[in-house]
């Protein structure tokens, strides 16, 4: 196996997570008597480049199909977020009527119905079908295609370059990284912007969430990665931001090479944290194998103890980090019944490999178990508020990541 960045032979291990199905690979009643697919779960780093990556166990059109199960709209802070960033990426940028802004990614349409609500030409790219369908039902133009150098290409010579590229947890996703990047540079006017958003790779490691890692998540990132492979295509990082999302991510503004704008000092802070941390040094990324375990041997501790104690235990949130964390551990239906989610995309559906049912919110209310525990932590505070009335029964919630805490 070879970095899909530099090329570099990959020979150290970052974590080994098993083997497990694509995490977002739910199942239906008709497939539960037939067997799952099961694809190693293991992350090599790059000792030139620093990128953390899997290998393309399975194709990206497998992972990315027609029924893909997520869409972004079904939670209220991740909508509160598109918004907060097109009304700082319009006034920052200047955009207007005359102005194209395209997504990568689109989705179901969460973020450009903020650009269209004001005006402003937009048009999304999604591969997949089901949520594509639900942007065009918002107003949204979305094109079902892979995003990649010869799609920018054909884009720009029959429409036009775009003002303002979108790309929020994408890259992470791509396998060719490289053909993906120089279709940004190909679809980027010449005083265009770009912004990228993506989990921080320092914030992964210090807050051991190894339950992002899944087989969808092909790459992990650090600003100092990013910027090589930006500058390999003649794009450079303008400015960052520091994210609260998905548990500590970065938005990345990013110009063509030649463009004027003077690079930040929030910026140079970064990159100077990364260096400090270790991340240019191969002993920052060895070690992280006993984090994982760590949080793994916690979670199933706290799940043996509760049914040995002839406590329930419900699930909130069937997430893809949450479906990482269950199979890593092997918990059943035995420990954990069922999920509860707020997508009727998901619910009844099972949850890939542990094959835990996924069911609706009432169903807490009926069952009224002594603790739920919230697989999405990201959403822990939306959840928490969501599901206060858990406590009317004595309810209580619990996380696992980074360490177990119940509250």
């Amino acid at each position: 196996m070879k970095c899909r960045f530099c090329a570099a032979p990959l020979e150290d291990v970052f974590v080994d997570l098993g083997s497990a199905p694509p995490s977002n690979a739910f199942l239906t009643a008709q497939m539960l008597n037939a067997p799952e697919v099961w694809f190693p779960l293991k992350l090599f780093t790059c000792g030139q480049c620093r990128l953390v990556q899997i290998d393309e166990v399975q194709s990206h059109a497998e992972l990315f199909s027609p029924d893909y199960v997520y869409y972004s709209s079904f939670s209220r802070s991740w909508l509160a977020h598109a918004e907060r960033y097109v009304d700082l990426a319009v006034t920052r940028l200047g955009l207007g009527r005359d102005n194209l802004v395209m997504e990568i990614a689109s989705n179901d349409g969460y973020l450009l119905q903020y650009v269209a609500a004001r005006g402003i030409p937009c048009v999304g790219i999604e591969p997949t079908a089901g949520t594509a369908n639900a942007a065009r039902q918002k107003g949204i133009e979305t094109i079902e295609r892979f995003f990649g150098r010869e799609f920018a290409t054909d884009f720009v010579r029959e429409r036009r370059a775009a003002d303002l590229i979108v790309a929020n947890n994408v890259l992470a996703h791509v396998p060719d990284i490289n053909d993906f990047v120089a279709g940004l540079a190909s679809a980027l006017a010449g005083n265009g912007t770009i912004t990228l958003e993506f989990p921080h790779l320092l914030e992964l490691v210090a807050k051991r969430q190894f339950d992002t890692i899944y087989h969808e998540h092909f790459s992990y990132f650090s600003l100092h990665t990013v910027g090589r492979i930006l500058a390999a295509h003649r794009l450079r990082v303008w400015d960052v931001e520091r994210l609260p999302t998905h548990g500590g991510s970065l938005r990345v503004w990013a110009v063509h090479a030649r463009d004027a704008r003077a690079q930040t000092d929030a910026v140079r802070a970064l990159l100077a944290q990364e260096a400090a941390a270790g991340m240019l040094e191969d002993g920052y990324y060895r070690g992280f194998q006993a984090q994982a375990d760590a949080v793994k041997n916690d979670c199933l501790r706290f799940l043996l103890e509760q049914r040995r104690a002839g406590r329930k235990v419900a699930g909130y949130g069937a997430a893809a980090k949450g479906n990482t964390l269950l199979n890593y551990a092997g918990v059943r239906p035995d420990l954990l019944p069922y999920v509860v989610d707020a997508s009727p995309h998901k619910r009844d559906h099972w949850l890939p490999g542990s094959r835990i049912p996924v069911v609706a919110e009432s169903r807490l209310r009926d069952d009224q178990p002594d603790f739920v525990l919230i697989l999405p932590w990201n959403l822990r505070e939306e959840i928490v508020a969501q599901l206060d009335y858990i406590h009317a029964w004595g309810g209580r919630f619990v996380v696992v990541v980074p360490q177990l805490d119940v509250y």
